[in-house]
């Protein structure tokens, strides 16, 4: 749980450049992988943290633009890389006009009241938990794994 904006502030800039590069990593040709038929793709998992970014920023009082729920992942990567970035600013902005008393008050989430700070964490957890599955896919569909929590493989060699 956060209880200073600061501290969200700065995990949120890690965090989404990490999700941000994943994202670049991204071809049009390579937004249907997926772990198996029928299960989340590439382009669903980038688009969905799209959303959830809204989502999240809106049961938490901010103003964080998005999809709508049932808006169809865009084929193009530039369309996703374009909107996250767009998530990006937004949080940055929003979140730095919260003063640290916020992060205390709650607020009602998905499951119900939590305290705006507790869903803050959850939004970054939630996004690392998706970067996982992606890191997987893109090895997978042959892209480049940047590296998102330290260096990769290849670039250890």
């Amino acid at each position: 749980m956060y209880r200073k904006v600061e501290d969200f502030l700065e995990d949120w800039t890690a965090s989404s450049a990490s999700t941000l590069s994943v994202f670049k990593e991204l071809t049009n040709d390579k937004l249907g992988q997926s772990i198996v038929e029928g299960h989340s793709t590439l382009g669903w998992l980038a688009w969905h943290l799209v959303g959830a970014g809204a989502a999240f920023g809106h049961f938490a009082g901010l103003q964080i633009p998005g999809p709508g729920r049932n808006q169809e992942a865009p084929t193009e990567v530039t369309e996703i890389v374009d909107a996250y970035e767009q998530v990006i600013e937004a949080y940055k902005v929003e979140a730095a006009k919260l003063t640290d008393e916020a992060l205390l008050e709650e607020v009602n989430g998905f499951k119900g009241p939590i305290a705006r700070g507790k869903l803050l964490r959850a939004v970054i957890d939630h996004q690392t938990h998706h970067l996982g599955q992606m890191t997987v896919l893109l090895r997978q569909a042959g892209l480049t794994v940047p590296g998102v929590m330290g260096p990769t493989k290849e670039m250890q060699a």
